[in-house]
């Protein structure tokens, strides 16, 4: 093995992680903006079809997650801890799985319509999911460490936001006149959401970990 080949082992694979986190984010990224573009959609079909195209960015993101996974078992230098990578790839994993555990939801109980509730779970999700996305890219260099901050702080306001809409959804549920078996339905359906934006807030919780140790 030559010298070049050997010092190439122990230099740091920053560009592999970051960049798998980067795509990572982009995927999330879609799965939003697709989740909300169904629960806006009137036409039935054209809104099943939106909830079913999940599935294949959720597998893609499983396929990045690996990747990343593989690459920590593979790499001797890392840009930061590997609890820290792994925690980060996994937090970001659960976004993915729980926005398509909730659009299952939505499709396996037959929920027709997309309400006011489903629709603001939508936007909180896809802000939070924005903010996490340039706080994922900001990571790189690590050099805006208030826009990393800030995103991060964003994050935290917007799950908040989850909790209160939450409550106010409870409440709507259980003293409106609604059938119960869709009471049972949409109280699913809207817990399932708001675990969504405690999974943006759990990634935005690593992601601050990791400036404070590194920056």
């Amino acid at each position: 093995m030559g010298l070049t080949s050997f010092v190439k082992m122990f230099m740091p694979k920053d560009r592999v992680f970051y960049g798998l986190f980067e795509e990572v984010a982009v995927v999330l990224a879609e799965m939003a903006s697709v989740f909300t573009a169904a629960v806006n959609e009137n036409d039935a079909v054209k809104r099943s079809n939106l909830l079913k195209g999940l599935e294949e960015l959720e597998h893609r993101n499983d396929e990045i997650t690996h990747k990343i996974f593989i690459e920590l078992g593979r790499n001797f230098i890392t840009p930061f801890d590997r609890e820290d990578i792994h925690a980060l790839a996994t937090s970001l994993d659960d976004i993915a799985d729980f926005i398509w555990a909730a659009a299952k939801r939505i499709t396996n109980y037959s929920i027709e319509d997309s309400d006011e509730i489903t629709k603001g779970f939508a936007n909180i999700i896809t802000r939070s999911i924005n903010s996490l996305n340039k706080a994922v890219r900001e990571l790189r260099d690590m050099k805006d460490l208030r826009s990393i901050t800030e995103s991060c702080v964003m994050i935290n306001s917007l799950e908040n936001e989850g909790d209160e809409l939450l409550d106010k959804a409870m409440m709507q549920l259980f003293t409106a006149a609604i059938d119960p078996l869709e009471v049972i339905k949409k109280k699913d359906l809207y817990e399932m959401l708001e675990i969504v934006t405690d999974k943006c807030e759990d990634a935005a919780n690593v992601i601050e970990s990791i400036i404070i140790k590194y920056a």
